[in-house]
């Protein structure tokens, strides 16, 4: 890996039942200072962070595919859909595609390959972490004012305690997976 161009890849999202699945890519210009898995780090580390990445990274892309292609593709297909549109938004060239941990959503691509616990160990893969989970907890915070019955800015659309008893009294919305149990069953 030292010398050549590494685009990390990493998605947020794939366990939620409600709105989008993304995938952060980077090619990192330099090293950035603390750096590693989005999860391990606070909102306000995440948001500065994600400031640094998109102006000094040689490049970024994040791609996004929406609750209703998730349920028509199936999550592998999505998470492979949404990796295919960040990379399509890098122009550089690269050497190499590390995917955050053991299943290759890109087989397909000779330049990709998986790594466990790469967005811990590669930066450029935590870099894409960062994005990834910045832009899509921006964008659940900006649909709690649509959806104000299910608090989306609090969960981001995971399935916690709240957000199962605001399902139980609302039933499920337009931006939730109907694929994914619990929500399958409130729909039948």
């Amino acid at each position: 890996m030292s010398g050549s161009r590494v685009v990390g890849c990493d998605e947020v999202g794939r366990g939620c039942l409600a709105g989008p699945l993304v995938v952060g890519a980077v090619i990192l210009a330099k090293t950035i200072e603390g750096l590693k898995d989005s999860k391990l780090l606070t909102r306000l580390q995440r948001e500065k962070l994600d400031k640094v990445i998109r102006a000094e990274a040689l490049a970024f892309g994040l791609g996004w595919v929406s609750a209703s292609e998730i349920d028509e593709l199936g999550l592998t297909s999505a998470v492979r859909l949404a990796m295919q549109r960040a990379l399509a938004e890098i122009a550089n060239d690269y050497d190499e595609i590390i995917i955050d941990g053991n299943y290759n959503y890109l087989a397909n691509n000779p330049l990709a390959r998986t790594m466990v616990k790469a967005d811990q160990l590669v930066p450029a893969v935590s870099a894409a972490s960062i994005i990834a989970k910045v832009a899509r907890d921006d964008y659940m915070a900006s649909l709690a004012v649509k959806y104000q019955h299910y608090g989306f800015d609090k969960h981001v659309g995971y399935g916690t305690k709240a957000h199962l008893l605001a399902l139980a009294e609302f039933g499920a919305s337009d931006i939730h997976r109907k694929s994914f149990s619990p929500i399958r069953e409130l729909v039948l």
